[in-house]
């Protein structure tokens, strides 16, 4: 005697084939964004960059007061309702300024970024693809100019070439290079020997293939949780040197070149060091705390 097919029964199949379906829909990057948003200083860190971006794009309707509107009647007043974050030796609203601040600050440290990853991404790649004398030539010529700190190098190739963002952006590209090669060379070098790259070299992919379809993408995990370290080194980076005066020519409301203006009112004015200061703070520890959750997410291995 056959079976009746109940309701019931239809129910417990379509749970099953929903199921399926959402295993099937599994992929690497879905369990890696689930591990990531179980992170809670992850996505308060990934909330904080959300928020600063933001800043930036909206800056023209947040910001209360212009870049350099000077109110000389107004100078180094303390926070007030008229001026949360108080004004400046100038009479400029700090709040605004350090709004405008997102449009330089955060720019310039991921471009910057980008470019030492793309410039050492190209050694690095040719070096682990190639081994042999290829890689040790390379990483011979990287390992003398990492002898020399990446902020000296940075300030010397600034001060050669001069002041401005141009300038200032190419001096730590340049001087970041050597250590992003080491980075995404080391990246490769761990996926060069698995077996799919084995089959794609017998099926008789070219080496630019291997490279960049194979290699590249199997090696994206430790490059990005690298990329997003280094855009918060960059970003203290370029407050370092426009401290002390070099890449960003005032009035350009850059944290760093704040801090440097405001350093002589230590005492007199406090608040005029803090607000950059915690800004360049919270920027850091965001994308430090975002890069920590990125890397467990990626490889759950490294927790």
């Amino acid at each position: 005697m056959a079976k009746l097919y109940t309701p019931a029964m239809a129910k417990i199949d379509k749970k099953k084939a929903k199921l399926k379906g959402r295993v099937r829909k599994s992929s690497p990057g879905r369990e890696a964004w689930k591990r990531l948003i179980r992170n809670k200083l992850a996505v308060a860190g990934m909330i904080i960059l959300v928020i600063l971006i933001l800043v930036a794009v909206f800056a023209n309707f947040i910001a209360p007061d212009g870049i350099d509107n000077q109110v000389l009647k107004n100078r180094l007043q303390p926070p007030s309702a008229a001026h949360i974050m108080g004004t400046d030796q100038f009479g400029r609203d700090i709040f605004s300024r350090i709004v405008y601040g997102t449009r330089i600050s955060l720019p310039i440290g991921f471009v910057c970024t980008v470019l030492a990853f793309a410039f050492g991404g190209i050694l690095g790649s040719v070096a682990a693809y190639n081994g042999g004398k290829v890689d040790n030539v390379i990483m011979r010529i990287m390992d003398i100019f990492q002898s020399i700190p990446p902020l000296l190098m940075a300030i010397g190739i600034a001060a050669s070439l001069g002041n401005g963002v141009l300038n200032l952006v190419l001096a730590i590209s340049l001087s970041t290079t050597p250590a992003r090669s080491r980075v995404i060379r080391a990246a490769i070098l761990t996926v060069k020997r698995n077996d799919y790259i084995e089959s794609a070299r017998a099926i008789g992919a070219s080496s630019r293939r291997q490279l960049l379809r194979y290699m590249l993408p199997n090696a994206l995990g430790p490059i990005m949780t690298a990329f997003t370290f280094s855009v918060a080194t960059a970003i203290l980076t370029v407050s370092s040197m426009a401290y002390i005066g070099l890449g960003i020519v005032p009035p350009t409301p850059e944290w760093g070149s704040m801090l440097s203006s405001s350093k002589e009112l230590l005492r007199q004015a406090p608040y005029t060091l803090y607000f950059p200061g915690i800004m360049i703070m919270i920027t850091v520890l965001a994308l430090n705390l975002f890069g920590d959750g990125l890397r467990d997410a990626l490889d759950p291995r490294l927790k």
